[in-house]
């Protein structure tokens, strides 16, 4: 009962706990203590400590003498990653109850990961956080983290020290050599000990700056990591930037006391390409003087994989607002085109009121046209790919491409022979193109040549590119360039945004690159632009290299209307959660002769179903429903009514209703929006 007890207690604790007996045996341990501190059961504590802290079979030893005598011990002590609190209190049966609570975290200590000796020691010499370097030098001198320090040998960089602390970084390359070798750490700490030769020895860029801004010293790993030469320096605030506020206040803050041995990430201004750093600040007082101590890290592929991560992220976020925002006008543009079906039933060409409704009804197809490429651009339209030979599609568009970029403008086809082949829907595909071409024609007003060549590539290893990766494998290549006006640097990652357009207003919608984005990446490509301005752009399209012989569909196919036939004969449940769209429908069903059963979600079609005395032949439903969607509340209905026809509507295809339909015998698929005519058709092809 007692071990049960101690278990739940520990097991309860929010901080690394553990439970050790009279021999220091690790009994019982939370998850927390495991995989801190590798308190696994079986294992001493002694050695469970040491792994963290310096002397921590000494550190056992004194907490646990205390703990017998009072009941309870505690230490703040310094771990290689900051200050802990570790406590013990001693409970029954010689058993002792450890729980170790992280206080705070130096950034320092993370800073120096190297082979940079960095410590951080109290106003009375005890050591308060030292990272792995420096704790080695300390346990060749037997002297342990939060011990008196007596002796150091090594010359120290003041980087910070006030009232309570003072943190320094010991050169590894200079050893002292006065006595026996080791200067007392207090008086060492009193010297001005921020030599040039002893910040040059140090392996760490490292920058003494004055209050103004004026680099005083760098050493030489700063030297190259900023590319300076002589022996003036420009001021801190011409070397790098991009804070989101002045570097002059950020160093008055540092002089003041604030923010200091805080990492901030800046942009180096000087050099080709892109260098990121990280800089924490330390003060330290000289001759009556206020000095700033920089140390730098190269955060450069920390900052590259951020921006990966931010780009990913933006995209996939616009995506699902593209989609979402498609999806609801699919709906809207359903109700109005079918309402506007219904009503040119009931007029003809002559009547006053029939060119109103053509209008209504060619501006709700030009509508869904729009959505339909801002659903490209979310990857979330129904694909029908099929293997393309990449030279056959060129061949077929080269008239229409020549039509349309017009006679200033000269197109020349380039394309290797191969016996690969692209899996993709032909009319995206084309899309894709034309779309290309008619931007590299827009390019150049004055007349020029577009070239688009088509090529095998074979990548051995990841093509790193524009902030993302190629994998390895066979890729057919398509390259489509200009020599036109060109694009910004700064607007150049921002063209396949949705709305996003560098043409004058009424030019263009902003959709034509992001519909491109989206169906390259929907068929498994990757599309990369690169331009200069007033040379041109080039626009590289990477597609998945298949055998001929790969020639199965793998989308679902979304039913081709055809002319109505005869009156429609069957019962229907119609399930809509969209009043507009389920009136529409069943007015249209309903109009064709079918008897129609409404139902505003699936909960409402099942409890439909439990009259096992009623017959329904199909179930019309929508995909995504508050609650169960279509294609689960169809599974549930089959299993008593496994005969039963399925069209499945929705304003977009879900990645998963692919899958989702092939499981679900008897079903097809109708994208919205929808017309009178092609529901109709769809049902009554269903039920013959």
């Amino acid at each position: 009962i007692e071990h049960q007890i101690l278990s739940r207690l520990v097991h309860a604790s929010s901080e690394a706990s553990f439970v050790s007996d009279a021999d220091g045996v690790v009994k019982v341990s939370n998850t927390l203590a495991i995989e801190e501190l590798d308190a696994k059961i079986g294992a001493q504590t002694s050695t469970v400590l040491t792994r963290h802290i310096a002397s921590g079979a000494s550190v056992v030893e004194r907490l646990v003498g205390r703990a017998k005598k009072v009941g309870r011990s505690s230490e703040r002590i310094s771990t290689c990653t900051g200050l802990v609190l570790t406590e013990v209190v001693s409970v029954a049966r010689g058993r002792f109850l450890w729980r170790v609570t992280k206080l705070e975290r130096n950034d320092l200590v993370s800073a120096f990961a190297g082979s940079t000796p960095y410590l951080s020691i109290a106003a009375d010499g005890n050591v308060l956080a030292a990272n792995a370097a420096a704790r080695s030098i300390l346990e060749d001198q037997n002297v342990g983290i939060g011990a008196d320090v007596a002796v150091l040998g090594h010359d120290q960089v003041v980087l910070f020290k006030d009232d309570t602390r003072t943190d320094i970084i010991l050169s590894p390359q200079h050893e002292a050599n006065s006595g026996a070798g080791k200067n007392n750490l207090r008086s060492s700490l009193a010297m001005n000990a921020n030599t040039p030769d002893v910040l040059h020895g140090l392996p760490v860029p490292v920058l003494q700056i004055a209050p103004s801004g004026r680099v005083l010293t760098a050493n030489e790993p700063a030297r190259k990591l900023l590319g300076l030469n002589g022996e003036e320096f420009p001021p801190l605030y011409d070397l790098v930037e991009g804070m989101g506020r002045p570097i002059s206040e950020w160093l008055s803050d540092a002089v003041d006391g604030r923010g200091l041995l805080k990492p901030e990430f800046v942009r180096a201004t000087s050099g080709a390409k892109d260098l990121y750093l990280q800089i924490s600040l330390g003060r330290i007082e000289e001759g009556g003087e206020t000095r700033l101590i920089g140390i730098l890290n190269d955060a450069t592929e920390l900052k590259t994989l951020e921006a990966q991560f931010v780009q990913s992220q933006k995209m996939q976020a616009i995506g699902q607002l593209a989609g979402g925002v498609a999806h609801d006008f699919n709906n809207l543009l359903t109700a109005i085109s079918g309402h506007c079906d219904l009503l040119l039933l009931r007029h003809d060409q002559g009547d006053l009121d029939y060119s109103d409704l053509m209008q209504i009804a060619q501006n709700a197809n030009r509508a869904a046209s729009l959505v339909g490429q801002l659903l490209a651009f979310s990857r979330k339209q129904t694909l029908k790919p099929t293997s393309l030979d990449l030279h056959d599609v060129m061949s077929d568009l080269a008239h229409l491409l020549n039509r349309l970029i017009g006679e200033k403008v000269s197109l020349n086809l380039r394309f290797e022979q191969t016996d690969r082949v692209i899996r993709a829907d032909r009319r995206q595909l084309e899309q894709v193109i034309m779309n290309l071409v008619v931007n590299a024609r827009d390019a150049m007003p004055e007349g020029g040549e577009i070239h688009v060549r088509g090529q095998m590539a074979d990548l051995s290893e990841p093509l790193e590119r524009d902030r993302a990766s190629v994998p390895e494998g066979q890729w057919i290549v398509l390259e489509v360039s200009d020599s036109g006006e060109g694009i910004d640097p700064e607007k150049l990652p921002k063209i396949f945004e949705p709305f996003y357009t560098t043409k004058k207003t009424g030019e263009g919608t902003g959709l034509g690159l992001s519909t491109a984005y989206g169906i390259v990446k929907q068929t498994g490509g990757f599309i990369f632009a690169e331009s200069v301005v007033g040379e041109g752009t080039t626009f590289t399209l990477y597609f998945p290299a298949h055998l001929r012989s790969h020639d199965e569909t793998i989308a679902p196919v979304a039913a081709k209307p055809e002319p109505l036939g005869k009156q429609g004969d069957g019962i229907i449940l119609l399930v809509e959660d969209e009043a507009p769209v389920r009136a529409f429908a069943s007015r249209a069903l309903r109009m064709r002769g079918y008897t129609v059963l409404e139902a505003e979600n699936a909960e409402a079609a099942l409890e439909t179903l439990q009259n096992k005395d009623l017959e329904i032949d199909i179930f019309v439903t929508d995909v995504i429903m508050p609650g169960m969607d279509g294609p689960s509340w169809v599974r549930e209905a089959l299993k008593d009514r496994p005969d039963t026809k399925v069209v499945f509507v929705s304003g977009y295809a879900e990645e998963s209703l692919a899958e989702n339909q092939s499981r679900i015998p008897n079903s097809v698929f109708l994208p919205k929006p929808f017309s009178l005519s092609q529901l109709n058709s769809v049902v009554q092809q269903q039920l013959a």
